[in-house]
């Protein structure tokens, strides 16, 4: 990369990795003019530095012009350590046999669910949810299985935010929502209602080890079949109690 950085304070590595967050799963695709903007990279310096990245193959453009995250970084990021999902996997396509609907695995990363793994097939209702995606903890069914296994002051922070309402059938006052993840915590499992998105429910279970949860796996369907969800529940709870188990044999 070029050296020198002509604004006091921010190095060229920090604008390199500013302009490579600009990218995320709602913004795949971006002009140059939207990643200066989104990088806080003055537009001539995002010119040089995107260029840069594009004969390095980290960054890719496609026929419109448009940048994408190129399969160098692709390359680079199958490296990083997977123990969590190299385990969670066989069990995830274990309930998608099973069930025939979606499945997926997530973790918590800050305020926020990040979905680390999926399986999916056509004939299932479709879900927002992509690998490497992240959504607001309260609405998902994921994401409460996860925050009801959080301590309590982290819980009473994350209540005191102004919280998201992505549907009318959103939880979001603290106290009825704070209820919520406490029977979570007593059954073991979470379940959504239209919460995330209209027209789907889901059910999650927690993948706990030594009482903290690791991760939550989760399952998403049409908001028609509801009833189904305490049917799926075992499902889950086994899967993800296998997959705890194989993580910490694994360890």
């Amino acid at each position: 990369m070029a050296g020198g950085s002509r604004e006091p304070g921010r190095s060229v590595t920090s604008k390199v990795l500013a302009i490579l967050g600009a990218f995320d799963a709602a913004h795949p695709r971006l002009t140059l003019t939207e990643v200066a903007a989104r990088s806080g990279v003055p537009l001539t310096t995002a010119h040089r530095l995107v260029g840069e990245l594009e004969r390095w193959q980290a960054l890719g453009r496609g026929p419109d012009g448009r940048l994408s995250v190129g399969l160098r970084l692709w390359e680079l990021g199958q490296l990083a350590p997977g123990r969590l999902q190299d385990v969670a996997h066989p069990w995830l396509q274990e309930v998608f046999a099973g069930t025939g609907e979606n499945v997926h695995l997530a973790v918590r990363d800050g305020l926020e669910v990040l979905y680390v793994d999926k399986v999916y097939g056509r004939r299932a209702v479709p879900i927002v949810s992509r690998a490497g995606g992240r959504l607001p903890m309260h609405p998902t069914g994921v994401g409460k299985a996860l925050l009801a296994y959080e301590p309590d002051w982290f819980v009473r922070a994350y209540l005191e935010r102004e919280l998201e309402r992505p549907t009318p059938h959103t939880i979001t006052e603290p106290g009825r929502l704070a209820r919520e993840l406490s029977a979570v915590r007593a059954q073991g499992y979470a379940l959504t209602y239209e919460e995330m998105t209209l027209g789907s429910c889901s059910a999650a279970a927690p993948v706990l080890v030594e009482g903290r949860a690791v991760a939550a796996l989760g399952i998403v369907l049409a908001s028609r079949r509801a009833r189904e969800l305490p049917r799926l529940v075992d499902i889950l709870r086994t899967a993800a109690a296998g997959i705890a188990a194989s993580y910490s044999a694994a360890a």
